[in-house]
């Protein structure tokens, strides 16, 4: 039976409260960063994750293991404890982020590079206009 986890750490990222979804699906582990600004309220989040997880854009997945379920509730509730007194994300999770800026980082070059293209192209179409125009003594 495949087993697909969804978890979102809410964590305060001085000056904004911020909040890490993580999904792991098939061994396979993608992530995405969201900033919430103030703190936001358990409903406020809630209304979040139901109209915007959709438009949500995940990096690019990474590997990872799964650790098997306790059937101790005492451990458990230890390791949620220990979890909570934690800030900020899985080292993991922070590796798919930064793949995931990486990207974005790229995207923007190669967009920016193409808008300097054409631009420059448009530049060079009208100058050569002016100069039919010139040649032609108008």
């Amino acid at each position: 039976m495949e087993k697909i986890t969804d978890k979102l750490t809410i964590f305060f990222d001085n000056p904004f409260w911020a909040g890490v979804f993580e999904h792991i699906e098939k061994n396979k582990l993608s992530v995405c960063k969201i900033v919430f600004g103030a703190e936001p309220k358990d409903c406020e989040v809630y209304e979040f994750i139901l109209k915007n997880y959709s438009k949500l854009k995940f990096s690019s997945e990474v590997e990872t293991d799964i650790k098997a379920e306790h059937s101790n509730p005492k451990r458990l509730q230890r390791e949620v404890r220990n979890k909570i007194k934690q800030s900020g994300t899985s080292s993991k999770s922070q590796i798919a982020l930064q793949q995931q800026r990486e990207e974005m980082k790229m995207e923007r070059k190669a967009y920016s590079k193409q808008n300097k293209e054409l631009e420059k192209q448009k530049k060079f179409e009208l100058k050569q206009e002016k100069r039919k125009q010139k040649h032609r003594g108008k």
